[in-house]
């Protein structure tokens, strides 16, 4: 890549503040700038380096008024971390390989398209179907009766077990594991557990990104779903029959309790755990860390804390815990005070 400052103005739609002709040939991060970078400034809290970078181009958000000195050329544009990441997509190498490699078997049931590629010691199932831009990495299991629908990605040591659905477009990163058995289990009279069949399936819709070491748990009966568009960060648990509205974010160590429902658009930090068969409204913001036992009912609302509630209110909560030693000192001082009054009388 190679390009000038007019040149991405034009293809990001951008206003170009400084010498258009300034050419790139390389991406870095802000504090690592060089002459012939291109980087960008979309988190306040690095707005000192802008000032001290040696990027040659760097994109900013339309809003961002220097207090200093800049040597960059700039690009203003709506949103700064948007459009450095679509420069960074065109970079991508996504030419898509075919065919099959010579240790991985394919069951003679399985249907498999000409267009995908299977990579080394794969096996793909009896009656599991492969769709066309398929791209398998190394050790992959996909199960009796799975499909994995057109141009979706598995990576490395990916394990999907039998009648599961994977959509168009997804990526699954490595390690990952998908359709086990819910965990399931009836207590009996001698204190033993009895195991429930699980029978179910998973379904994952298209364009879902799941990052490595994810596991998602076949329904008990029905379907664990997770809709379109959602981004799944690694080390998260969704157990059987959840469900995962579209374009909700979830970040790692997440675990997602039974039958528990999340609407669409929620943004999830990491750590945050969910007990079972609640329904979480759309467009809740749950703060890392945060325990959720209760329904959520009202939408587009922050949540902290354990057990969680809402966030203005928690670090009102916060701000009084704070205090509480010097609360109590305060009670048990005024109560000495009472004390001697009655006394006196």
């Amino acid at each position: 890549m190679e390009m000038s400052a007019a040149e991405l103005g034009e293809l990001l739609n951008g206003e170009v503040i400084g010498d258009p002709s300034v050419r790139v040939h390389k991406l870095t991060k802000i504090e690592e700038g060089e002459n012939g970078a291109l980087s960008f400034l979309a988190n306040p809290k690095y707005e000192a380096f802008a000032y001290e970078t040696k990027a040659s181009i760097l994109i900013v958000n339309s809003d961002f008024e220097p207090q200093k000195d800049v040597q960059s050329t700039l690009i203003k544009v709506e949103d700064a971390y948007s459009s450095f990441a679509s420069i960074m997509d065109k970079l991508v190498d996504r030419s898509a390989k075919t065919g099959r490699h010579v240790t991985a078997f394919v069951s003679p049931g399985a249907k498999v398209s000409e267009e995908a590629y299977i990579g080394p010691f794969c096996f793909i199932g009896e009656g599991a179907i492969i769709a066309a831009g398929v791209q398998l990495g190394a050790h992959i299991s996909i199960g009796e009766g799975t499909i994995v629908g057109e141009h979706t990605k598995i990576e490395a040591g990916v394990k999907v077990y039998h009648d599961c659905e994977i959509g168009k477009n997804c990526v699954i990163h490595a390690g990952t594991v998908i359709g086990s058995d819910g965990f399931g289990f009836a207590p009996q009279t001698d204190g033993s557990f009895k195991k429930v069949p699980q029978l179910g399936k998973v379904i994952i819709e298209d364009e879902v990104e799941i990052g490595a070491n994810v596991c998602i748990d076949r329904g008990t009966l029905g379907a664990t779903r997770i809709a379109r568009g959602v981004k799944l960060d690694n080390l998260i648990q969704v157990a059987h029959n959840v469900e995962i509205g579209a374009n909700t974010v979830i970040a790692a160590q997440t675990g997602v309790s039974g039958s528990t429902k999340l609407g669409a658009s929620c943004l999830i930090g990491g750590q945050v755990g969910f007990v079972g068969h609640i329904s979480v409204a759309p467009g809740s913001k749950i703060n890392a860390q945060s325990g959720v036992a209760k329904n959520i009912k009202q939408a587009n609302k922050s949540w902290n804390g354990s057990p969680a509630f809402a966030f203005n209110d928690n670090l009102r909560s916060k701000v009084y815990f704070k205090r509480l030693p010097d609360l109590v000192r305060r009670i048990e001082d005024l109560e000495k005070e009472l004390a001697k009054d009655q006394s006196n009388k």
